[in-house]
């Protein structure tokens, strides 16, 4: 075989007497996508800490381009590793041909900031791409899919042989994504090899040619992506069948509406929004990045004012001048961003849950506790105690904390905007399940989502939202995919 331009064998890596990896090993060939897989907490994060130098491993090796790398981030990058984070570590203040030029700099110990020699070097990566931005641009002006070529061209700039990228796709369209597998197609021919990271099933299979399956610490799964389909993946990453499609439920009630939007309007964002939000049903609001589908749930929440029309909670006209009125009136809402808008991540998991239903007057810590951990079983949140950091939960777990601490408030709407943003697939179908309850028990259920297969499987009725209107409205057991997403993307092609 030929010389692998990354070679890892023998990862063990442990916290105490927690075992995070255990034997675990892979490879990867120039020009070669590898998609590791995994649940949340399979220990896919720590894998890629101890492939780009940032945490030692306990035992084994890591090799790249025949360079062996032990814990030394340093050597990692000049070996020709770049690790594509959720977040793309841009700097918003710097303009594109100064973010891509920082990495090889900085490993070069440069001193000095070169600005014609940074734009020389940012024109003739995009070059390389295939990619038309202008480099002197500021990043922070950038749409997301733009952000992310630079993070790519960054990588390439200081002439990276491996580009780790991990959920490269989450805030991406479907046009969006079918260009960055072009572009990634024409890297892997340069001989530039991926790994890929990801927890949406159809796009592993778009991307990539290998697959390497980690649970609970361990590759139980390896071989080409041929040799796998959805079925087998999900099978493999959960240890048990995991179920995909619609899930099936009696109808939704027909109750008079707890919600009734009319007319609703904020200038520069939505327009002429009428809604209807009923107990026991799941209505989902399916729009891309920037049609206002964030925005609109923010207004009901009292997070932000529309500028025009009325909004009614059982039939009586409400204002929300802030979150704490809406709370009020039975509405809760579950940010897009949990790691910095939805959780305190270095309290414990007990206090994340308990915060939203503190009174004043005289605190029970016994009670508190007692709370936390009947909605800990209530969830299934996996821990081994209510005690420890937010922190140290996997993202599907983390995004139970927050949903068990606006369920303890029992909500009569509860609105979720991107509910299962980085989560599993097997964590995701019992996030839908659980909503899918809530709502059955007699809640309102708002999913804000660009995800058009969540909102198939999980929602009653689909409502589309295009340049801050909603464009129609679907009974989800009805409509097809295709007709759906032809749709939602109205805005691309208008």
């Amino acid at each position: 075989m030929a010389e692998p331009v990354l070679s890892m064998s023998g990862i063990r890596k442990a916290y105490g007497s927690v075992r995070v990896l255990e034997e675990v090993g892979l490879r990867l060939e120039p020009g070669e996508v590898r998609c590791l897989a995994g649940e949340n907490g399979s220990g896919k994060s720590t894998l890629i800490k101890i492939l780009s130098g940032v945490v030692p491993a306990d035992e084994g090796t890591v090799s790249i381009g025949g360079r062996t790398i032990a814990g030394d981030a340093r050597a990692a990058i000049a070996a020709g590793l770049s690790v594509i984070y959720q977040d793309f570590s841009l700097f918003p203040n710097l303009t594109v041909a100064e973010n891509i030029a920082l990495l090889k700099s900085t490993a070069a110990r440069e001193r000095w900031h070169r600005a014609r020699a940074d734009r020389r070097l940012a024109e003739e990566t995009l070059a390389r791409m295939g990619v038309d931005i202008d480099p002197a641009t500021l990043v922070e002006l950038l749409p997301v899919a733009s952000k992310q070529l630079v993070a790519i061209a960054r990588a390439l700039a200081n002439d990276a042989r491996v580009i780790v990228m991990d959920e490269p796709t989450t805030a991406l369209t479907r046009s969006e994504v079918a260009r960055l597998a072009g572009i990634v197609s024409a890297l892997k021919a340069q001989g530039v090899a991926f790994l890929f990271v990801s927890h949406k099933t159809e796009e592993v299979f778009a991307f990539c040619d290998t697959i390497t399956v980690l649970r609970d610490g361990r590759v139980v799964a390896d071989g080409t992506a041929a040799e796998f389909d959805g079925a087998r993946l999900g099978r493999e990453m959960t240890g048990r069948a995991v179920e995909t499609q619609r899930i099936e439920r009696a109808p939704a009630p027909q109750a008079p509406p707890f919600l009734v939007a009319r007319g609703l309007s904020r200038r520069g964002d939505y327009a002429g929004i009428d809604l209807d939000l009923r107990p026991g049903e799941v209505v989902s609001l399916v729009g891309l990045l920037g049609s206002g589908r964030t925005e609109l749930a923010l207004s009901l929440f009292g997070m932000v004012s529309p500028d025009e029309g009325r909004i009614e909670v059982d039939g009586r006209p409400v204002h929300f001048p802030s979150a704490i009125d809406a709370m009020a009136a039975g509405i809760a809402y579950v940010p897009e961003d949990r790691l910095t808008e939805g959780l305190f991540l270095d309290q414990p998991i007990a206090d994340n849950i308990n915060v939203a239903t503190l009174s004043s007057g005289f605190l029970s810590r016994a009670a508190l506790k007692r709370r936390a951990v009947e909605a800990v079983k209530r969830l299934r949140i996996k821990t081994p105690g209510v005690e420890p950091n937010v922190a140290t939960l996997s993202g599907g777990n983390q995004q139970r904390v927050v949903l068990a601490r606006w369920m303890e408030r029992s909500p009569r709407l509860m609105i979720l905007n991107g509910p299962t943003v980085g989560v599993d697939i097997g964590s995701k179908r019992e996030i839908h399940e659980i909503l899918l309850a809530l709502s059955r028990a007699g809640t309102a259920v708002l999913v804000v989502t660009d995800d058009i297969g969540e909102a198939l499987a999980l929602s009653d009725r689909i409502l589309v939202m295009v340049k801050g209107r909603v464009t129609g409205a679907f009974d989800a057991a009805e409509i097809e995919e295709d007709r759906l997403y032809a749709e939602v993307t109205k805005e691309a092609r208008a």
